[in-house]
Order: structure tokens, then sequence, then C-alpha cells
């Protein structure tokens, strides 16, 4: 008999984590060690843990699950790590290749399609659903040249990458909604982007970026 893999949830919702917890629980070979409710938190059980699978929530209250992703990587490469999200993030799946995530996963994917991805991933596979499979291009692997924004620009990046809304950016830099747009556009086209999860990803790597 294979032995269990010790897996570790890391979601801020409670009653998420719970669901989360009772349906990794009924698959054969999984052993849910522990719940995490922050970055923070997840680095420490994986210090002290050392799970085999970290189902990773991609909001986390403080940051982003790519960074967390990144650090439980640099801790051991071994680790594998999914991806639990919410929200669309297929605009940013080749930054999560680059860190060397395993997989990703909705939340409102089927309990059966969840299975099947934590099945995949223990025999060193994955999947990927059809739309972003099709999608998918080979790059050159080139780093991109290091973009610069203006005073302003990092102003209102960083209050972006802070959850505020173009409103109240405005009345923080004193300037119009529509200057505030403009300057976020600007911006988009700078980086080569579309959205805004991927003008945050460009941003925080960025030597502008400081927490």
């Amino acid at each position: 008999m294979k032995p269990k893999i010790k897996t570790l949830i890391v979601e801020d919702h409670p009653l998420m984590a719970s669901a989360t917890k009772t349906m990794l629980e009924q698959i054969d070979r999984i052993e849910v060690i522990g719940t995490a409710g922050s970055g923070e938190m997840a680095i420490e059980l994986v210090n002290k843990l050392q799970p085999g699978i970290v189902f990773l929530d991609y909001h986390l209250p403080d940051g982003f699950g790519t960074k967390v992703a990144a650090q439980i990587k640099e801790i051991n490469a071994a680790i594998h790590v999914i991806i639990f999200t919410g929200i669309d993030i297929s605009d940013i799946y080749n930054n999560l290749l680059e860190i060397g995530i395993s997989g990703v996963v909705s939340k409102e994917s089927s309990e059966d399609t969840i299975r099947n991805l934590v099945n995949c991933v223990m025999d060193n596979h994955t999947m990927l659903p059809l739309p972003l499979y099709h999608q998918m291009r080979l790059t050159s692997g080139k780093q991109a040249t290091e973009v610069i924004l203006t005073d302003d620009e990092v102003q209102i990046m960083t209050l972006i990458v802070k959850g505020v809304t173009h409103d109240l950016i405005a009345d923080h830099i004193h300037a119009s909604r529509r200057s505030v747009d403009n300057y976020v556009r600007k911006i988009y086209d700078k980086y080569g982007v579309k959205s805004r999860v991927q003008a945050i990803e460009r941003f925080v790597k960025s030597k502008y970026y400081s927490e």
C-alpha cells in the first residue's frame, strides 16, 4: 500500500477550508494535516510539517498565492502546490508555471474534477481546462525588459495592489476618475497586459514594489 500524502490547506474562509478538508479526506492516500488562514501561517506550517501537497487559495489576507507558492517551492521544490481560486487567473498562468505550481483548479469545479486533479498530481501529472489548453503557446523563455514607470504610475499601482478602487485613488492623488483610468491604461500598455491581475503580477515583481 502506498503511503499517505500529507496535505495542507491554505484558505482564509473557515467554511471553505472545512469543506475542502472534508472533500480531500475522501481521496485515498490523502491525509489533511492542517489548515492555514494566511500566507505567513502557511509558510510556518510548511516548515514544520513538510506536506507533500499544498492546496493554496490565490487571494489571502496578507498577499497573493503566487508569492506564497514561490516561498513554498524555495523551502522544498518537491512540494506540489495546487492553486485553488474563485477567480479567473488564466492571464497569469505563465507566471505560475515559472514558479513551479502543479495545478490550478476553480473553487466552482465539481468535486469529481478536484479529485481528478489531485489524483493526477499524486502521479506527477496535471490536467488543464480544455479552453486553457487550446490557448497554450510555447515561449522563448527570454526575460521581459524592465518597464519604466513614472512616480505617479508607481503610486497608482501601489494603491491598486492594496485593493484601492479607482475612485478612491482619484481622491488620494487629487485627480479625476478619468485621469486615473488613463493612467491605468497607459500602465497596461507599458506592461503589455490586458487585465488588473496581470498588471499587479508584473508590478509586484518589479523594482518599484515594496511591502
